[in-house]
């Protein structure tokens, strides 16, 4: 599994690790959704987005807050992002998923504690993601 949860007080911690940055985006997605554990799926839905940051870590927490607000304020939880463009500064996609009825967790916020988006001397990237829950 490319992702994995581990115990922290008030808080979820998920270490990812990935081949590609489009890995780890992905991957990170894929966690944030299965942790928040989405209630009667519905309706196919898609939402396109775009942002900028001043680094892949920034990016990549921005990402999943930003795939967080809008799973949280339009009721849907995303299971697939299709890259227009993903560098270590910007991105462009399109998020798609389903509509649901809520959540059994609620994770309030991704932060930026202990993110740090880099290359292991294995080649993969991998990071540290700490979901306010």
């Amino acid at each position: 599994m490319p992702y994995t949860f581990k115990a922290h007080v008030a808080d979820v911690r998920m270490q990812v690790s990935g081949r590609t940055l489009r890995a780890v985006f992905k991957d990170a997605l894929a966690g944030m959704t299965a942790l928040a554990k989405p209630r009667s799926p519905g309706a196919r839905v898609t939402r396109d987005i775009a942002l900028s940051a001043p680094d892949a870590t920034a990016l990549l927490i921005d990402f999943l807050n930003e795939a967080l607000v809008l799973m949280l304020t339009r009721r849907e939880a995303y299971s697939a992002v299709v890259f227009e463009h993903l560098g270590e500064r910007g991105l462009v996609a399109r998020l798609a998923g389903k509509s649901v009825e809520g959540f059994g967790e609620d994770i309030k916020a991704v932060t930026y504690h202990e993110a740090a988006l880099a290359r292991a001397p294995s080649g993969f990237w991998q990071t540290t993601i700490i979901f306010d829950v």
